[in-house]
């Protein structure tokens, strides 16, 4: 099962074998022989294939960044995030692709859109978990967002128990104290930081 396009060998990288060990719509999970360039010998590796992602730091027309609070079954806990999503189709994606997502996600899950003078900002991918996973996730920053005419439409398997608005410096502050600890908003909030966001 092939989600993207984004991983391929090249640079010393060789694939000699793959056996796929679990499947699912969302998911995949392979045992791998490869070739990489710091090794003389072929060696075994299991990797998680998983859709690329988007995350979407949407800053309201009031200057506050739209978060949603959900439930992780994985961790067991409910995280305030920036919304986020998995891109669909599968392939090369381009940014069309991305801010589509992005978008998507950011109605369905807060019930937000980009106003009519926003300005929607692509940023960059991040690797989510490299050791074991080729999952990556794109990043958009909408400057100018607002609410949605039509609502949240959220998914059938999501609980989505609020939607607030944080300042940046209520953002900082759930940072440093290990109240916002996703990998998805971190990365999001790093990156925002580096490309001038003021905290």
């Amino acid at each position: 099962m092939a989600f993207h396009d984004f991983i391929r060998d090249d640079a010393g990288w060789a694939t000699l074998h793959r056996e796929t060990l679990f499947e699912h719509p969302y998911l995949a999970v392979e045992q791998v022989r490869v070739y990489s360039p710091a090794r003389p010998e072929p060696y075994d590796w299991t990797v998680c294939q998983r859709k690329a992602g988007v995350v979407v730091a949407a800053e309201s027309l009031a200057g506050g960044f739209v978060l949603v609070r959900q439930e992780r079954v994985a961790v067991r806990a409910t995280l305030w995030e920036f919304p986020a999503g998995q891109i669909d189709q599968g392939g090369v994606h381009g940014w069309k692709d991305v801010l589509e997502t992005g978008l998507r996600e950011l109605q369905e899950e807060a019930g937000y859109e980009a106003g009519a003078d926003a300005e929607v900002v692509p940023i960059h991918h991040f690797l989510s978990s490299p050791g074991f996973t080729d999952e990556h996730c794109y990043q958009i920053w909408v400057k100018g967002a607002a609410p949605s005419a039509l609502g949240v439409n959220r998914d059938a398997n999501e609980r989505i128990t609020e939607v607030r608005l944080f300042t940046p410096s209520e953002l900082r502050a759930m940072v440093a104290s290990g109240e916002i600890r996703d990998a998805n908003t971190l990365c999001c909030l790093a990156r925002l930081s580096a490309l001038g966001m003021r905290w």
